[in-house]
């Protein structure tokens, strides 16, 4: 008997499920605050739990950013391979009902206010925009060069506004490791594993 097809809503949630999980289980955020910490000797960054606390949240936060806008970039946007005819994008109406079940999910699963969903939306759509501007080619970067990426602005200036280039090198080779994340979460590498949104 052949496998049932999931329905594109939850092949939404699944991967905004994902999405969240990976991030957590992984402790990307925690361990590029520990890191930088120790790296730059800024322990001033974690003597008080409760700041230390609320910094690790914003980073989390901000981090799901990027990886949300990673991950509907490789579902949406990236061309996807059909035997052997040419390689297609998804359509755009599938794209867009794709888009709004993502963001339903996610809301609904980190238990978000109507405010902080629309918060996060809003901060989603700036990403987009300004990597838009930026221009989509994306070019590996030298070892001593930051990322032209709104997760490094925004996170080297949380992070820690008063040795901002450290923090944005940080912050860079963060998004590195969120991005290779999510492609892992976005595209296995076994065929027989293939998530639904890719068919």
């Amino acid at each position: 008997m052949a496998p049932e097809k999931t329905p594109a809503k939850d092949a939404a949630a699944e991967l905004a499920r994902e999405l969240s999980e990976a991030l957590l289980r992984e402790r990307i955020v925690s361990r590029f605050v520990d890191s930088y910490v120790v790296e730059n000797g800024r322990q001033a960054l974690q003597v008080h739990a409760i700041m230390y606390r609320d910094l690790l949240a914003l980073l989390q936060r901000e981090a799901l950013l990027a990886m949300c806008v990673r991950a509907l970039e490789i579902v949406c946007d990236e061309p996807r391979p059909q035997g052997r005819a040419k390689p297609r994008v998804i359509a755009r109406r599938d794209a867009s009902l794709f888009r709004k079940k993502f963001l339903t999910s996610l809301v609904r699963q980190q238990g978000w206010s109507i405010g902080e969903a629309l918060d996060f939306q809003r901060d989603l759509q700036t990403y987009e925009e300004l990597l838009a501007r930026t221009g989509s080619a994306r070019r590996s970067r030298k070892p001593f060069e930051a990322a032209n990426h709104p997760f490094v602005d925004r996170c080297a200036f949380v992070l820690d506004s008063s040795f901002l280039e450290q923090a944005r090198m940080a912050a860079s080779k963060t998004l590195t490791e969120l991005e290779k994340l999510t492609a892992q979460i976005c595209q296995p590498s076994s065929p027989d594993n293939k998530p639904e949104w890719k068919n």
